[in-house]
């Protein structure tokens, strides 16, 4: 296996070392995270930029690739106009590639609510940027195999979403 990116592990909302277990079936082949700070818009796109490459690198299908690179964009800047900062954990096994974004942020009180296209909680300086439209979430999910939310408020929140490999 291969470990790379910021420090190699992600990061949960606690703190605490992120394992990304395992399907049975299948052992991790590459495994990276990236740090993603709040409101560092000069570094918004990076992780998802570097994402995009190494999957290229593996020799992704181009479909697949677009597809984890637009979820990773929309996660990211999620991570950048709405939490504290987080991290984007890339997880690559045979079966599927998996984004799992974390933040330590405000948490959603209504998950239902923030899947909503158009719907945002973005401020507005956030919109007058060009950020913020609320298609953050169901991109990821129209891009996504499977895809899930769990968010507490005042605690954070896990975004994960995974694609198979054909």
């Amino acid at each position: 296996m291969y470990r790379g990116g910021n420090d190699g592990q992600a990061i949960d909302r606690a703190g605490a070392a992120f394992s990304g277990a395992a399907s049975p079936h299948s052992e991790p082949v590459l495994e990276m995270s990236f740090r993603v700070d709040r409101y560092d818009f000069a570094a918004a796109g990076e992780a998802a930029s570097k994402i995009k490459q190494v999957l290229r690198q593996l020799g992704m299908a181009p479909e697949l690739v677009r597809r984890a690179a637009v979820a990773a964009y929309e996660a990211e800047m999620n991570l950048v106009i709405h939490s504290e900062g987080g991290q984007i954990l890339l997880r690559v096994d045979t079966e599927k590639v998996t984004l799992v974004a974390c933040d330590g942020g405000p948490g959603m009180p209504d998950v239902s609510l923030a899947m909503r296209e158009g719907y945002s909680t973005a401020p507005d300086e956030i919109r007058e940027m060009g950020f913020g439209a609320g298609m953050g979430l169901p991109n990821m999910k129209r891009c996504s195999d499977s895809f899930s939310i769990e968010s507490e408020v005042g605690r954070g929140t896990t975004v994960t979403a995974a694609i198979r490999i054909a």
